[in-house]
């Protein structure tokens, strides 16, 4: 199978992607993933990839949505305020969950 562009490159540091792109990486990887193509090792890679962006695109509609009850509860005119985020370490590789499909 035929590289993509869009492939990552082993050891090749990630650039932060902003949520659209995460989620049409997520999406891309998924489509390589029921293609069968890839070897065991590319897939292992990928999905591997696919659980942190879906574990981060998580994360940020977890924060949009807490920002939204901000917003609903305060009552009023509509304000925002800055959203506290915990400090969380990166996940650990191969740790536990799947995708959400």
């Amino acid at each position: 199978m035929a590289k993509r562009p869009d492939s990552k490159a082993a050891g090749a540091p990630e650039e932060p992607l902003d949520f659209e792109r995460a989620l049409e990486r997520l999406e891309t990887i998924v489509e390589d993933l029921e293609g069968g193509a890839l070897s065991l090792e590319e897939s292992l890679a990928r999905y591997e990839e696919g659980i942190r962006l879906s574990r981060r695109l998580s994360r940020s509609l977890d924060a949009a949505e807490r920002r939204i009850e901000k917003l609903s509860e305060s009552g009023g005119e509509p304000t925002t305020e800055p959203l506290e985020l915990e400090s969380r370490s990166p996940d650990p590789p191969g740790g536990e969950g799947e995708l959400p499909f």
